[in-house]
């Protein structure tokens, strides 16, 4: 099914491919709700962005906005998250605490990626250069094939094997994030069982109280716009939701506001 057939209202906001079992077409699709408050999280921060999530057990979609929550944008570094993956279902990465890339010597300006690393401690610290090394194994073809199968974005590779995400073409809006992540919290994309649990389990998570925010941020050059993304899903007892933000980082400190800004919005909806 493609994305715009799975889609619906509310400037197509919700995927039908957010229900629980796709093939039941007479299944009444997510409830939404614009909650224009939520905008003023990003303009009292001197800033514009948009929050959508998804709560589960609610079948709610809540959006900040109807035009910036489906503008699709680069995915930036939150593509981590499907090149992990990709990487494992294909192979080229077989442990993700025992297969060492070795940093290539190159004096780079954020200190962490200045070292060998694992696919888990390279995501924890956000290492492009491992997962441009990563995407180069795993070769277009294969991730041609992948992004497809995945229903990622909009499925173009195109700018480069190692830049697409970062530069090239590829570009997912909210509602894309908060569809490709729910299934992978659901384990219901098209690959193994084990490459999705291994890729849950090194997603970055922090604890706010009782629940737990299992999360992937992005944020592009200033040539790309400087747009900060937070993608993830929240485990509070027995009602996850899963969120995507994204918000223009101007200044420095605005890219400490992707978590901020997401716990508040998250706070706003319940969800926290």
């Amino acid at each position: 099914m493609s994305m715009m057939s799975r889609r619906h209202a509310l400037a197509l906001m919700a995927g039908a491919s957010l229900l629980p079992a796709r093939s039941l077409a007479h299944v009444a699709p997510p409830r939404n709700e614009v909650r224009g408050d939520l905008v003023k999280r990003f303009t009292d921060e001197g800033t514009k962005g948009t929050f959508l999530a998804y709560k589960v057990e609610d079948y709610l979609i809540i959006a900040s906005d109807t035009d910036r929550s489906g503008e699709a944008k680069l995915p930036a570094s939150t593509f981590k998250v499907a090149n992990s993956l990709i990487a494992l279902e294909t192979g080229v990465v077989e442990d993700p605490d025992k297969d060492v890339f070795k940093w290539d010597g190159v004096t780079r300006s954020i200190e962490a990626w200045n070292k060998d690393h694992t696919l888990r401690s390279a995501i924890a610290v956000s290492a492009v250069p491992v997962y441009q090394e990563i995407a180069r194994r795993i070769g277009p073809e294969r991730m041609q094939k992948y992004l497809e199968e995945l229903d990622y974005g909009n499925h173009d590779i195109s700018g480069g094997i190692d830049q697409f995400w970062l530069t090239g073409a590829l570009r997912i809006d909210p509602v894309e994030q908060v569809d490709f992540i729910d299934r992978l919290r659901r384990g219901a994309l098209p690959v193994s069982k084990r490459s999705q649990d291994l890729t849950r389990d090194i997603i970055p998570t922090t604890k706010v109280g009782e629940a737990v925010i299992h999360f992937k941020s992005g944020l592009l050059g200033k040539e790309q716009g400087a747009l900060g993304w937070m993608v993830g899903w929240v485990d509070k007892g027995d009602q996850p939701t899963v969120f995507a933000l994204n918000m223009d980082c101007p200044e420095e400190r605005h890219v400490a506001d992707r978590m901020t800004l997401a716990q508040a919005c998250l706070k706003d909806i319940g969800a926290l």
